[in-house]
């Protein structure tokens, strides 16, 4: 079984994708270090999470832990090294879509994860990892990735009130370590955002990479970043003006296709 596990289960719009897109292009230099699982080798498990973040039921609950048993029962015997599952997904569905107010299921998922992790690892060092960002600017972020990426049509003031509380990232970690009792380790972005390789660097420490190859490693450009406001706002003006979902999609598209980019969650 693994020495150590560390899961980072979120938060969206905390450098997760940048922080993963760099786990990818160094995964070679790292292997001999640690086992790494991204959210591309268990989209099954995303889906379950994400449904259970909408219908807070116990089936759905029931479903994310049988497919997160059978992904962890998959991985195979690595004494030596430490095994990494990073996904926000796995938190749920990004805040300030309908039904869901804030990340209060992100909870109840970390205790499942953490209860099967204990029953098939029982005797490998486990540890929780969280990336964070300061309330306003998550707020926005949510706000904008909504914008991007969904037919949300309400002004930034309404969503900053309708989902103030859902910007306590901090809230729902004690929360989450109260509940489950093991350690986390949290990298706030406002601390490791100008370092090179951001929030890995302090979560590749926890898996016991040595400093001096951290600093070799090759960092990803930053990804999912937010395009200018003419382009969000130009966004904004499409989800109010076209209610058919393929012409909002295709005019979206255009948009942020002359701007190189695309309509991914992040």
């Amino acid at each position: 079984m693994p020495r150590r596990i560390i899961l980072h289960p979120g938060f969206h719009k905390t450098g997760t994708t940048t922080l993963q897109n760099t786990l990818r292009r160094n995964r070679a230099a790292l292997k001999p270090h640690m086992r790494i699982v991204l959210g591309g080798q268990f989209r099954d498990l995303q889906h379950a999470a994400r449904g259970y973040s909408t219908l807070r039921d116990v089936d759905t609950l029931a479903k994310t832990e049988i497919r997160f048993a059978e992904l962890m029962q998959r991985q195979p015997r690595m004494p030596r090294r430490t095994l990494l599952l990073s996904s926000e997904e796995l938190s749920g569905h990004l805040p300030g879509r309908p039904g869901i107010p804030d990340y209060s299921a992100a909870v109840d998922l970390a205790c499942s994860y953490v209860r099967i992790l204990r029953a098939v690892f029982p005797k490998s060092e486990l540890r929780l990892f969280y990336t964070l960002r300061d309330a306003a600017s998550w707020i926005d972020s949510a706000y904008w990735q909504h914008v991007k990426s969904s037919n949300m049509t309400m002004d930034i003031g309404e969503f900053r009130d309708r989902f103030a509380s859902a910007g306590n990232l901090a809230d729902i970690v004690a929360r989450i370590g109260d509940r489950t009792g093991i350690p986390i380790v949290t990298a706030p972005m406002d601390v490791w955002q100008d370092g090179p390789l951001g929030p890995l660097s302090p979560l590749l420490g926890q898996c016991g990479v040595p400093e001096a190859e951290i600093t070799a490693l090759t960092p990803a450009p930053p990804t999912n970043t937010r395009p200018d406001a003419e382009v969000m706002l130009e966004l904004l003006r499409i989800n109010r003006a076209y209610a058919d979902p393929e012409a909002r999609r295709l005019h979206k598209a255009a948009v942020l296709a002359a701007q190189g980019e695309d309509q991914r969650d992040g």
